[in-house]
């Protein structure tokens, strides 16, 4: 079981980093930022997916074209530059730079000439190769087909992988042979970018970890169909004769939609998985527990039943419940992974099955203040019903800001200000708090979250920083505009630094 003993954190992605290049990255800033969290006593850096995103997939980090792969996007440009790879004139900021919202076509764009002028950099450079070959090595098992796969749709300009020709759709020996050589050039630039990425990821890691800063990662638990892990292993999902989907993943209507949510991943053929001793999965637990000290299971409910909707519906109503693989691919990762540093993201329909898993394994859910309240809340999720096997939040990445949720009507709300005030008073009346400022009753919130007895805290950063709807992440159900939200550059204060202090000591959680 793993240890919550009283700890706090901050919840930010690194895609929200601020940078000069248009998108948060692995370089000065992200160091910055632990550097603040050590300051303000903090033990604990909750990020979202580091795998790739792709406009086509609404650049969503839970939606990637690998299960393994990090996002080249994150590279640092000025770590490049550190490293010989680059030089000064390459390092052309974004237009959008100035803006706190992410621009992703853009960013691609830019990021692919500076890329590729880096890669022809490094392959003057002698030196880098025997490291770059022991990384290719150690990672062969998933780079290989992640680096193919990756050529192959740029060549074939980001088809869909069904409707390649069948020898590269069905991984015939000899057309994949003749794609190797073919494309040796753009899979190595591929294998490059990885690199890069792991060797970027593993200084920072070491240097979070010299502060004592623990990261926790994030695992989705579908994969996306346009992804070299279907690709590499169509067997293990329930896929016809052509490679569609027989059917896809989602959940049904819930506080988030009315029509649930239909995600498309493909279905995992879960029987096949049991009869490999689920190898997959414990290949892709073993991996992210090489990146990460801890990791939150995201849909962890799909592993006790999981909502299967056929091919095609027009919305995710038409699903039905599965059982899951349950108790028995649990067991498999704890003899693989005695401490199971796993945080199970329960959220949504909760069934008893679910509890039973979470009890058994000793796994600890999570608690949400936002759903502790409003129309349809839920007690479990107010504090003085947190266990202490438990993660406590303010709110998640598919949740509107703390200060947005309190005072700005969202879309949904038809009338202006008929479900926020009377939100507003219920948290206010909970508090034993005048609802007064804005600040006050944010800050009474933490508090509140706090003081409770969850092992762990973890709070989005727009909280710590007090922002609005303006800096909301991801709105579920919607297409656009998610995922963009950046800090604006010096807002890691002093002051801000000394309010998590404040809570910490108030708490008893630790310095």
């Amino acid at each position: 079981m793993m240890d919550l003993k009283r700890k706090s954190g901050i919840l930010l992605s690194i895609h929200s980093l601020p940078s000069s290049f248009g998108i948060g990255d692995l370089g000065n800033e992200a160091y910055v930022f632990v550097d603040f969290l050590h300051n303000a006593g903090q033990k604990l850096w909750q990020i979202l997916p580091l795998n790739p995103t792709d406009v086509q997939f609404g650049n969503s980090p839970y939606s990637s074209v690998s299960a393994f792969a990090m996002n080249p996007l994150l590279i640092s440009l000025e770590n490049l530059e550190k490293k010989g790879l680059l030089k000064k004139r390459d390092m052309v900021p974004v237009s959008t730079s100035i803006h706190n919202r992410i621009d992703y076509a853009e960013v691609c764009e830019a990021r692919e000439k500076t890329f590729k002028r880096a890669f022809m950099y490094f392959k003057a450079m002698k030196k880098l190769h025997g490291e770059f070959d022991r990384f290719c090595l150690s990672n062969h098992r998933w780079l290989n087909d992640f680096a193919l796969f990756s050529a192959i749709r740029r060549e074939l300009r980001g088809r869909p992988w069904s409707l390649w020709p069948a020898e590269l759709r069905d991984r015939h020996k000899e057309g994949l042979k003749q794609a190797r050589a073919r494309l040796r050039e753009s899979i190595q630039y591929e294998k490059f970018l990885q690199y890069i990425c792991f060797q970027q990821w593993s200084a920072l890691k070491a240097y979070s970890s010299d502060r004592e800063i623990s990261i926790i990662g994030d695992i989705p638990l579908y994969v996306n169909l346009e992804s070299a892990d279907v690709w590499a292993a169509p067997h293990l999902f329930k896929l016809d004769r052509d490679k569609n989907p027989l059917s896809v993943s989602g959940v049904p209507p819930d506080f988030f939609s009315e029509t649930g949510q239909l995600w498309n991943n493909p279905i995992f053929d879960w029987n096949r998985l049991q009869e490999d001793n689920y190898s997959w999965w414990v290949e892709r637990i073993s991996h992210n527990l090489q990146l990460y000290d801890s990791v939150r299971i995201d849909h962890f409910r799909g592993l006790a039943g999981f909502w299967e909707v056929p091919f095609g519906a027009e919305t995710a109503a038409a699903g039905e419940w599965e059982t899951g693989p349950g108790e028995g691919f649990l067991q498999v990762m704890a003899d693989h992974f005695p401490t199971l540093p796993f945080i199970a993201e329960d959220l949504g329909v909760i069934t008893k099955d679910v509890k039973i898993l979470l009890e058994r394994f000793g796994l600890p859910g999570m608690r949400v203040f936002q759903f502790g309240f409003g129309e349809n809340f839920s007690e479990h999720h107010r504090p003085h019903r947190y266990v202490e096997n438990c993660v406590a939040y303010s709110g998640t990445h598919d949740n509107d800001t703390l200060a947005g949720w309190l005072f700005t009507p969202s879309e949904r709300d038809r009338t202006k200000g008929a479900v926020v005030r009377p939100r507003r008073r219920q948290v206010a009346k909970y508090l034993h708090h005048g609802i007064g400022g804005r600040n006050k009753l944010r800050f009474a919130v933490l508090q509140s979250i706090y003081n409770s007895r969850a092992g762990w805290v973890v709070i989005p950063m727009q909280d710590i920083l007090g922002l609005g709807s303006e800096a909301r992440i991801n709105s579920p159900g919607t297409a656009s505009g998610n995922w963009e939200w950046r800090m604006e550059k010096g807002v890691l204060t002093e002051k801000a630094a000394e309010e998590l202090r404040s809570l910490i000591r108030e708490s008893d959680r630790g310095m």
